[in-house]
């Protein structure tokens, strides 16, 4: 903590008291001292609140990039692309209910896991789907229906878990939906119950209505720290923890967009992805592409020192952060692959230097929470 502290102290001496220790205790947060070796290094994670508990691998396989606009999906070769991710104990996958045809290719992916591999592999095996419904009324029957839905897609007889979106907040049949979902999660249907994009105050609405909320989605990652600023206090108090998305920025935080110019038409990669292109937004809420430049030298230069690569760097600094339990990674599947960089985060043991350095680089940009808002107020 020595370290940390002496941090802390540049930054008071650089900055008002009053904005010194908001940005000191930002700083201490993310230079993370407070998590054991044992924590840090883990596979994996288990999401509880009472008796619910959901074993999940730490890095994720997201699976946003099945929805269209990253190329064609081949259904055998997405298949078996899922397979060699949780051969290689990349056993998670992340989907929802409008990711185009993300939950039935789980259901086909399950059925091969059934028939190829022994049960105790079946068992390390989570789905993790979403339900993002229209804003109509939540009636017990409308969420049943809606939930059987993912159930036949999936081919699954109990969602490992469902995480719950809700667009508007004027709105509060979101409570309404939620309790219907936990009378499913009673019956059986749903292991454990989490939230995507919820915010601090809402996500402390849901607990204090008695919902069993064991985890919450949120984006983040190395500019984008608005969830330590006011989401991870809660869930410290609380046990929810952080599942993350956005934390390669869907592909920005690369050697492949290290030393690029963008304002020089054809000059290097093209945005050509909707990730790419919502991601290059954040980095323009967040600051200059000069500066995003020098935070892609800064993690390249600690991403040689280890041997890794400038993503793997990337999502082990947010894995760090206080109330993380994983982190979502992109699989483009049957088109490209990074599985061994992938697998290559959860060895990787970032130093404390490490830390601060990174650290020091993302407070340089704007503060995302007073230029966005709360975490998942750029959807609302």
């Amino acid at each position: 903590m020595s370290s940390c502290l002496f941090f802390c102290r540049k930054l008071l001496s650089s900055s008002s008291p009053a904005t010194g220790w908001l940005r000191c205790h930002w700083a201490l947060r993310s230079a993370r001292c407070v998590s054991t070796t044992e924590e840090k290094n883990a596979r994996v994670v288990t999401l509880k609140n009472g008796n619910d508990s959901l074993v999940i691998c730490r890095i994720i396989n997201g699976m946003w990039q099945t929805s269209g606009g990253w190329g064609t999906i081949d259904s055998s070769a997405a298949v078996q692309a899922m397979l060699s991710h949780a051969d290689a104990g990349l056993t998670s996958f992340d989907m929802s209910n409008h990711y185009g045809p993300a939950e039935d290719l789980y259901g086909f992916f399950i059925n091969r896991v059934r028939r190829e591999r022994p049960p105790e592999f079946l068992e390390k095996i989570k789905g993790l789907t979403k339900w993002v419904p229209s804003p109509v009324k939540m009636t017990s029957n409308y969420v049943r229906e809606s939930i059987k839905t993912s159930l036949k897609r999936m081919d699954v007889s109990s969602l490992d878990m469902l995480q719950f979106h809700w667009w508007d907040y004027s709105n509060s049949g979101y409570l309404d939906a939620l309790k219907h979902l936990a009378d499913l999660k009673v019956e059986g249907k749903i292991k454990t119950l989490g939230l995507t994009n919820f915010d601090t105050e809402r996500l402390q609405i849901i607990l204090e209505n008695g919902i069993p909320i064991v985890s919450n989605q949120v984006q983040h990652s190395v500019i984008d720290m608005r969830p330590q600023q006011k989401m991870a206090e809660l869930c410290q108090q609380t046990g929810v923890k952080l599942i993350t998305y956005g934390t390669v920025m869907g592909g920005l935080l690369s050697e492949k967009f290290l030393d690029v110019n963008l304002s020089i038409p054809f000059s290097g990669p093209t945005l050509n992805t909707p990730s790419l292109k919502k991601y290059k937004r954040m980095v323009d809420a967040w600051g200059s592409w000069s500066l995003f430049q020098v935070l892609l030298q800064t993690l390249k230069n600690i991403a040689s020192k280890h041997g890794v690569s400038i993503p793997s760097v990337a999502v082990r600094y947010v894995l760090n952060q206080a109330s993380v339990a994983g982190s979502m990674v992109g699989v483009r599947l049957g088109l490209s692959e990074h599985i061994k960089d992938t697998c290559a985060i959860l060895s990787l043991d970032l130093d404390e230097e490490d830390m601060r350095s990174i650290t020091e680089v993302s407070m340089n940009g704007r503060d995302l929470l007073k230029a966005i808002g709360d975490c998942g107020d750029e959807y609302r």
